[in-house]
């Protein structure tokens, strides 16, 4: 799978939220595109992605 473009391998299905936990995002500051769909993070710990996913990760940075 791609993650930001950068590829990623998956020993087995794994929810999406396991995943971003896993790789160390803060769930509350970004914002997450799967195949090409926002997906809403209400949907996190029920959507499943595998090997051949594609995703996309915007983390939100204050500043001023």
């Amino acid at each position: 799978m791609f993650v930001n473009g950068v590829l990623h391998t998956l020993e087995e299905p794994v929810s999406l939220k396991s995943f971003l936990e896993r790789e160390g995002y803060n769930l509350t500051k970004i914002a997450t595109e799967m195949d090409g769909q926002i997906v809403s993070k209400s949907l996190y710990e029920n959507t499943i992605i595998y090997d051949s996913t594609q995703l996309e990760v915007v983390s939100f940075v204050g500043g001023g």
